[in-house]
């Protein structure tokens, strides 16, 4: 069945339903021709008429078929098709998504993205049991968009807290993201990290679940916020997390920055448009969705591809809502 999602209504041919698939029988029967001349024309083969040609190619145009990518994959092993598996489409996956479009232009592969949708009871082990139903005869290779590799770099979330440091900040929060996710571990131990670094003890009071969930960090944020000893900071796992954090704040009557910092990460296009724009840790999403997708292909092509592990760059963005604390630095 197909959907046709458009601000134009359109009409169709009686021969043609939206609501189902077109066949090569559908083409031969509007064609006049046989199964078999068609199957000739689809794939470039000798012994069919100019005008035969012309009019099958015609028809094919007219009716919008489209080899079946199952049956293409049984003839010839391959699809020209690259998956990219997301958990769910938010704003850091839509991002990966608009590199790895950019990337494919050009390449002879087509794109298809196939999400979980968020749901909390598929996030573990969501990856494997999609990929099967996609591998073998749907795609040639497939992108996971979900950052689960052990060696990658405290870095970031030490700069984001060093930044809260820098400004007198003392007592942090974390808002973490989900636990089934390396990056999310990473980033929490980041944090743990910069605060034992600079002498400051880690209060696990101040360690509240996010889950990268809008609805989950304002819950957290809330209970933080009201508690008898606030925190005077916030560093949230991702941007979507740290907008709920300020929105929640606002709706306390509590102006960030003056009266709570809040640090995101991911810098997605939503975090400069917040009110007030979100200081932030920068990723290269975009760049990173084009070099997947870059290396797939070196990778099905059977080239040399060297290293097979890339780590691109991070920086902090430093925007208005974080501040030097209004309070003094250890205070309660």
């Amino acid at each position: 069945m197909s959907i046709v999602v458009d601000n134009v209504l359109h009409g169709y041919p009686d021969f043609v339903q939206p609501s189902s698939r077109v066949t090569i029988r559908d083409v031969a029967e509007r064609a006049g021709v046989s199964v078999a001349t068609v199957s000739k024309v689809i794939n470039q083969r000798y012994g069919v008429a100019a005008d035969t040609l012309a009019r099958v190619r015609a028809v094919i145009d007219e009716l919008g078929y489209e080899a079946s990518l199952v049956a293409q994959s049984l003839r010839n092993h391959k699809t020209n098709v690259i998956g990219i598996l997301v958990s769910d489409l938010e704003p850091f996956s839509t991002e990966l998504l608009k590199g790895a479009a950019d990337a494919i232009r050009g390449s002879g592969f087509e794109l298809v993205v196939y999400s979980a949708g968020g749901r909390v009871s598929d996030h573990v082990g969501w990856e494997r049991r999609y990929l099967s139903r996609l591998s073998g005869t749907l795609v040639d290779g497939a992108i996971l968009v979900t950052p689960t590799v052990v060696d990658v770099r405290y870095g970031a979330p030490i700069v984001a807290v060093e930044h809260l440091l820098s400004l007198g900040h003392r007592r942090i929060a974390m808002l973490t993201g989900r636990a089934d996710l390396q990056s999310a571990r990473l980033r929490e131990e980041g944090y743990r990290q910069a605060l034992t670094a600079a002498g400051v003890p880690v209060d696990e009071d101040l360690v509240q679940a996010g889950d990268y969930d809008p609805e989950v960090s304002s819950a957290s944020a809330l209970r933080l916020l009201k508690s008898e000893h606030p925190p005077t900071a916030i560093f949230a796992a991702n941007d979507i997390s740290a907008i709920a954090t300020v929105s929640t704040a606002t709706s306390l009557g509590l102006r960030v920055p003056a009266d709570l910092s809040v640090v995101g990460f991911d810098n997605v296009p939503e975090s400069a448009l917040n009110s007030p724009p979100l200081t932030t840790i920068h990723q290269p999403i975009r760049e990173m969705g084009a070099s997947a997708i870059e290396l797939l292909i070196r990778l099905i092509h059977g080239e040399p591809a060297d290293p097979t592990h890339l780590t691109l760059a991070t920086s902090l963005v430093v925007r208005q809502s974080t501040t030097t604390v209004q309070t003094t630095p250890g205070a309660t």
